[in-house]
């Protein structure tokens, strides 16, 4: 079993910065994939952005491209989205994951489906 817990959310000014946190429950060197989706009021979780075990595959959305940066430190078993240049609409819940499986191309990673644990959610709110 592994358990998720985001933080990091809160309320920021269009175009500031944010850095959000997911601390895994086990060694995240056990674990395959992860990703940052999130859900706004009245929309489907949407993928945010993926990232393999070791690092070296890395996926986004086209809506946070050039602004997010996903990393993972698996010495400290926790994971990292780093928004910059935020939006209002990139205000939502944000929910980190971890796959149950290994994942073998980038439309895993975009499928919440594909994704077996998941964190309670940190909200992020942009003003404009």
């Amino acid at each position: 079993q592994v358990q998720l817990v985001e933080s990091g959310g809160g309320l920021v000014q269009a175009g500031g910065s944010l850095r959000l946190s997911c601390a895994a429950s086990v060694r995240t060197f056990s674990i395959s994939a992860m990703g940052w989706f999130r859900q706004g009021p009245g929309s489907e979780r949407e993928f945010v952005a993926g990232i393999s075990r070791g690092g070296s595959e890395i996926y986004y959305a086209d809506s946070v491209k050039g602004r997010f940066t996903i990393s993972r430190d698996n010495t400290k078993n926790t994971m990292y989205l780093q928004m910059n240049s935020v939006k209002p609409e990139d205000t939502a819940v944000y929910y980190c994951a971890v796959a149950r499986r290994p994942f073998y191309s980038d439309s895993y990673y975009r499928t919440p489906a594909q994704y077996g644990y998941w964190g309670q959610g940190t909200q992020v709110t942009v003003s404009s």
